[in-house]
């Protein structure tokens, strides 16, 4: 071998490890923070890997994400999202449970990493984006909106049990958009004449209380607000309306897949999915600015026909008919 050949190899061979390094180094990190625990949202996870998949990202190949799980205390959101802000992360997934309140905390700790959200509010009238065709900033994502749906859900429930007054509303006062919500349901109660019994829950405890409240003042039906942590606790809130026989409505397919009476509201996996996507193409170079805030255009309509029987109630054909899923 001459002596040039050898340099060069031996040249070669000294950049080695400084390339692999640099290849390492540029593998980018996505921050996934949420306002749920980990365990009840293996599925979102999953969808949120499925979404990354289609737009060319996976986890351990060619990118990496690092998780923040506030396990449903909200106020740890702030110290969660200023921790991927100093990791560095590429980009911010505020989704799973207690998007909108993840969104507004990673907002809050940075101006320039790019945050793709999933929130069940109005994302413009809190503040998240400037418009949902332009959102200006370094903010996007998915409008879900399951937070103003609670009047259609209360207005499907009076259909189904119109005799039912009056209606009690389950709310979590620990999440901020409560009283937003509650204003909503009033307003539409009001319009139809429909009294409302509002129980307040944000603990296990309190849950149990509040369907003791449901027997003790012999409330009929149950509206389940839109909440992450109502979500995590689908089967025990399904559970206690079974014991004291009370239809309710819930907002996730998943509730009545578990024997909930009624459930309305967008597939939420699917909206996780998306934000896997805009994730991905974010990472591939898009701006945040450029990509429009997304909305459902599907919503499900999900009847529990074992549980109606359950409970002597009829379902009117043209409810049925509705439906985009019957449970036998």
């Amino acid at each position: 071998m001459i002596r040039r050949e050898f340099i060069t190899l031996v040249g070669g061979a000294a950049t080695w490890p400084l390339a692999a390094s640099a290849q390492q180094a540029a593998t980018p990190v996505i921050g996934f923070l949420s306002g749920q625990s980990s365990a009840p949202a293996t599925h979102l996870v999953a969808a949120f890997r499925q979404g990354l998949a289609e737009a060319g990202f996976v986890e351990g190949q060619n990118v990496a994400i690092e998780f923040r799980w506030a396990e449903n205390q909200y106020d740890r959101l702030p110290a969660l999202a200023a921790d991927l802000v100093r990791r560095q992360v590429a980009v911010i997934a505020a989704t799973a449970g207690g998007g909108t309140l993840a969104a507004l905390a990673a907002k809050a700790a940075t101006p320039t990493i790019p945050i793709v959200f999933t929130s069940g509010a109005d994302p413009v009238a809190i503040g998240l984006v400037a418009s949902l065709n332009r959102p200006g900033g370094n903010v996007t994502g998915i409008a879900w909106l399951a937070l103003k749906l609670e009047a259609k859900r209360l207005g499907l429930l009076h259909e189904l049990v119109p005799q039912a007054m009056p209606i009690g509303v389950l709310l979590n006062p620990s999440f901020q958009p409560a009283e937003g919500q509650l204003s909503d349901l009033r307003e539409a109660a009001r319009t139809i004449g429909l009294p409302l019994h509002v129980l307040r829950a944000s603990t296990d405890r309190e849950i149990d209380a509040a369907f003791e409240s449901v027997a003790q003042h012999r409330i009929p039906a149950l509206l389940v607000s839109s909440d992450p942590f109502f979500e995590q606790r689908s089967d025990k809130l399904v559970g206690l309306a079974a014991r004291h026989a009370a239809p309710a409505i819930y907002d996730t397919r998943n509730s009545s897949v578990a024997g909930g009476l009624l459930s309305y509201g967008p597939s939420f996996s699917d909206a996780v999915r998306q934000v896997g996507i805009y994730t991905g193409r974010i990472l591939k170079g898009d701006k945040p600015i450029d990509l429009p805030v997304v909305q459902p255009t599907k919503f499900e309509l999900v009847i529990n026909m074992k549980t109606a029987k359950a409970l002597g109630i009829e379902v009117p054909i043209s409810m049925q008919m509705l439906a985009d899923e019957v449970i036998e």
